[in-house]
């Protein structure tokens, strides 16, 4: 696998875990005790720390692309071993 690949497969992994870590730790105004601004969504995050998202999605996005790739070097689960895969030849 080239150097490209891995960069790439990486960054996919790390944008689908940034997006899963988004709503965690999110604390909503009604929670904390805040007031509303006019025109604020009730939903509105009030603690949103994006370095905490990057952090988890950093830390998710490494040990799925460390599985990755070594499924992908040991050849523990391949294409051939799905139920109903026949491949035509």
């Amino acid at each position: 696998m080239n150097w490209y690949a891995v960069f790439a497969i990486y960054f996919l992994m790390w944008v689908v875990c940034a997006f899963i870590m988004l709503p965690f730790g999110i604390r909503t105004p009604d929670e904390t005790g805040e007031q509303l601004m006019k025109g604020q969504a009730d939903s509105a995050p009030s603690n949103f720390r994006p370095w905490r998202v990057v952090l988890r999605a950093t830390i998710l996005s490494a040990v799925l692309f460390a599985l990755y790739y070594v499924n992908y070097v040991e050849g523990w689960l391949t294409v051939d071993m799905l139920p109903g895969y026949h491949p035509t030849r």
